[in-house]
């Protein structure tokens, strides 16, 4: 019997759901998950009545209830402690960078939004340059293992996941260290699965402002 309920967006665009649905399975939370289709543009109405803050994911799990993909990451946390580092320096650092992903790089966001179906290179602004550089001294200041902070995928790299997954469908230029990077986080066996569920959503849920994209 599930403890509770995770709500989601599309799983080919919505890059918080994409977060939030990583630290519930690395948590091991068993939960129904319910997607809801994303209108974009603006608010989705479904999600508008499912979820307090209108947001997806939204998390209800043993009576708590989570709508911040953050404080997910931080509610689940709470059931695996390893989703952040052990030491406490390397763990205010891991939070530090999952801060910051969860706050910034509104350029790229805004010119790369996530679509796990897009295989199609694009010209960068000067301010998505900047954001990606960022990003890139982000990780060369965390990698000390396979992941960001360690050899385990944690809470920072579910932060950072829908980063990796714009950067595999835009291609914009990359350090051989990201990319790789890239590819360690793509074949986690989860982010297989998002993938992998997210190739099989019915068509009629895509959205030409993501698809028809230069």
């Amino acid at each position: 019997m599930p403890d509770g309920l995770l709500v989601i967006g599309t799983r080919r665009y919505s890059s918080w759901s994409m977060r939030g649905w990583l630290a519930v399975r690395l948590a091991g939370l068993n939960v129904t998950e319910r997607v809801i289709p994303i209108a974009g543009g603006g608010g989705t109405p479904a999600i508008a009545a499912a979820t307090p803050a209108g947001l997806v994911p939204y998390l209800e799990h043993d009576g708590a209830r989570i709508w911040e993909s953050l404080a997910i990451c931080e509610y689940c946390a709470e059931f695996a402690p390893s989703l952040w580092p052990a030491g406490r320096p390397a763990r205010a650092h891991a939070r530090s960078i999952a801060a910051e992903m969860h706050a910034g790089f509104r350029a790229l966001r805004q010119a790369m939004p996530m679509n796990l179906g897009r295989d199609r290179a694009m010209s960068v602004t000067a301010e998505v340059a900047a954001d990606i550089a960022r990003i890139e001294q982000i990780w060369r200041g965390a990698r000390d293992g396979a992941f960001l902070c360690g050899d385990t995928f944690g809470a920072a790299d579910a932060m950072f996941a829908p980063v990796v997954a714009r950067f595999l469908s835009y291609h914009p230029p990359l350090s051989e260290a990201s990319l790789q990077y890239c590819q360690t986080v793509r074949a986690h066996p989860l982010v297989a699965a998002w993938y992998g569920a997210a190739a099989q959503e019915p068509a009629e849920w895509r959205l030409s402002r993501y698809e028809d994209l230069p």
